[in-house]
This record gives C-alpha cells, sequence and structure tokens, in this order.
C-alpha cells in the first residue's frame, strides 16, 4: 500500500512538474496536481493568483524594535508556489529601528536599500563566527547567504526603507531572540544560563521580556 502511495505521489510531482505554474490552493476539493501545497487547476487560474497590491504602503514601526516587515510570499500570493522567489519590503524607524537577528532556514535574500542608512550584516557558522558587516546608503545592495543569522539597523536620524528577494516562496524566519527567550512552552531557564553564562534571574528576567512575540 505504501508503495502505490508513493508511486502516486511520485506521478504527479512528475505532472506537476511540467506545468508553467502551480497556483497554491487551501481546498484541497479543487486541487488536481501537488507540488509543494495543492495546486489549483491551472484551468482555473487567474491574473489575482499572481497579484499583491500595497508595498508602497509604510509598515508601523511603533513596536519594541522599531520595524516592520512585509512580506509578498506564497502566503499572500498564491502563484508564487513552487518558483523558489519571494520579496519582502522592510520600514526601519528613525534613531535605531531594527531588524533583529535572525535567520532564513530555506533561502538567501538579497537586500537593496531605497531610503535611509542600514548598518547591515551577517554571522558565518561555527567555529569561525566571523562577521561580515557593511554600511549601506540608498540603492546599495547586500547579500544574506541561506541560514546564515543576519540583521539590519537603522543608524540614520530619518525612516529608511529597504526590499529584500529571497530564493524561496516560503523562506521561513528564526527570529533568534523570540526563538531562545519567547519559546512556547519556555526553555528550562538552567539551559539558558549555563548556555549564555548568565544567572537564572537574569534568563528568566529576558524570558518574561521576550514572551511578548507568542502573544
Amino acid at each position: 500500500m505504501k508503495g502505490v502511495q508513493f508511486l502516486v505521489a511520485f506521478v504527479l510531482l512528475a505532472l506537476a512538474s511540467k506545468l508553467d505554474f502551480c497556483v497554491a490552493i487551501n481546498d484541497t476539493k479543487d486541487g488536481v496536481f501537488v507540488n509543494g501545497k495543492f495546486c489549483k487547476d491551472p484551468k482555473l487560474a487567474t491574473a489575482e493568483d499572481f497579484f499583491l497590491p500595497g508595498l508602497n504602503i509604510p509598515g508601523n514601526t511603533s513596536n519594541q524594535v522599531g520595524s516592520m516587515v512585509t512580506p509578498a510570499n506564497v502566503q499572500q500570493i498564491p502563484g508564487l508556489n513552487t518558483l523558489d522567489i519571494s520579496l519582502v519590503r522592510i520600514d526601519y524607524a528613525p534613531y535605531g529601528g531594527l531588524n533583529p537577528p535572525h535567520t532564513h532556514p530555506r533561502a538567501t535574500e538579497i537586500l537593496v536599500v531605497v531610503e535611509g542608512t542600514l548598518s547591515v550584516g551577517f554571522v558565518t557558522s561555527n567555529t569561525d563566527n566571523r562577521l561580515f558587516t557593511k554600511v549601506l546608503y540608498p540603492g546599495d545592495v547586500f547579500v544574506f547567504p541561506e541560514g546564515m543569522i543576519h540583521f539590519q539597523f537603522n543608524i540614520g536620524s530619518t525612516n529608511a526603507v529597504a526590499f529584500a528577494a529571497l530564493s524561496s516562496q516560503n523562506p521561513g524566519v528564526i527570529t533568534i531572540a523570540n526563538a531562545v527567550f519567547g519559546s512556547d512552552p519556555a526553555i528550562n531557564p538552567d539551559v539558558l544560563a549555563k548556555a549564555f553564562q548568565l544567572d537564572q534571574n537574569i534568563v528568566k528576567q529576558l524570558q518574561s521580556r521576550f514572551w511578548w512575540g507568542n502573544n
């Protein structure tokens, strides 16, 4: 039985790979192919499946980190499914708006600054943990390799705006501080105290501060 299921899945994937596109669909009763997500019958696809308005609208940066990421991935544009590309707009508040250290487990990112001045960087894997950093101005471009922890920080006195393309329709994001100190359920404070060489009370304080990310 498992062999038959595998064969069916293989055939469906082979068929899907020959399509011009594979518009993601949530209601599987209208789906005819499977390739990462259930795919809409191509005959039922419309221009709206490939369209998203609104990236000209500034994001609200009135939050703890002073930034807002507005995504344009397969969740917003179903036609991106299987195309290995997506986009984000990032807005940064003046005087320290931060897109905190994070990683995309499934994508490389290429970022271009449109407004403002950003200090950006990424850190390589163990054991080098080498920091690559640069100050970017409008028109400057910087690449963050897949899986590397990276950040952007507004060092200017005005709003900053950047756009970034990512090499996945669903790149994923893991914000380091939120994941470590704001996990649900919380990581044992003893683990974090030893890992970060901190007093357990400080760890508990950090956990209480980052819990907002999961609420």
